[in-house]
């Protein structure tokens, strides 16, 4: 087992309140955390570069176990003159004359994109949100992809209906380590004295009050069983002369 906690996580998710609870609760096991590209994620945690990861579904759940923990609202990103702003919530079809930006690294699962197709497909969500500022096209992500690349010159409306992206706990399936149980039971938001996923500790003997362990007197029924097993007879507790008759 490494001598410490490996956690990748992609754009977007924030893991710090997990970070600061294993920091609270194991101390002497550091945790080591990575932002990676949300693309590669699972690569990693096949090869063995780190021990859990907070990806995007959809992952291979043949090779790998996942913890779906929340989905995400789909959102539009517009310049802040934009038409669309005028309304709470935009429809695609309200983006049916826009240039629609659909970036290599686009984590959300599109049957048909809204909008008009760009001449050519960004590299990144970042450069996408670079193009949205010079007014080439809108972009539309996840809430908290927007959130990241926040612009003062941008802002963002709830596309409906659009496809989600939900975020997970994912790890090898044959790598389900002490540590990584630790850490599920973190992002469940089980207590510190939760023996889920754990062998539970043996109950201590009862002891008596004062500290004392409560025993069998060896005088007690047990005994004069014995005795009267083996032939013997009990004894009266009375002793001395009889009392003579008046």
């Amino acid at each position: 087992m490494s001598s410490s906690f490996r956690l990748v996580y992609v754009p977007g998710v924030m893991p710090d309140k997990w970070v600061r609870v294993w920091n609270e609760r194991l101390p002497d096991v550091p945790l080591t955390l990575t932002q990676v590209p949300a693309g590669t994620a699972q690569g990693l945690l096949l090869g063995g570069d780190a021990d859990a990861g907070l990806v995007r579904l959809p992952v291979d759940r043949t090779v790998l176990s996942a913890i779906p923990l929340y989905t995400e609202q789909t959102v539009v990103v517009v310049p802040r003159d934009h038409l669309v702003t005028a309304v709470d919530t935009v429809s695609p079809e309200d983006l049916a004359d826009d240039i629609v930006l659909h970036p290599l690294d686009d984590v959300l699962a599109w049957e048909t994109l809204p909008g008009r197709p760009a001449l050519e497909r960004p590299a990144t969500t970042a450069d996408a949100v670079e193009l949205v500022a010079a007014g080439i096209g809108v972009l539309v992500v996840p809430l908290s992809l927007a959130r990241l690349h926040h612009r003062k010159d941008l802002t963002h409306r709830p596309l409906a209906p659009a496809p989600e992206s939900s975020v997970a706990l994912a790890w090898p399936e044959a790598a389900t380590t002490e540590r990584v149980e630790d850490f599920i039971g973190i992002v469940r938001g089980r207590t510190v004295n939760s023996t889920r996923g754990r062998k539970p500790q043996p109950a201590p003997e009862k002891r008596e009050r004062g500290g004392a362990r409560k025993q069998q007197p060896a005088g007690g029924s047990a005994g004069r069983s014995r005795r009267a097993a083996a032939g013997g007879t009990a004894k009266s507790p009375r002793r001395g002369k009889p009392r003579r008759r008046s």
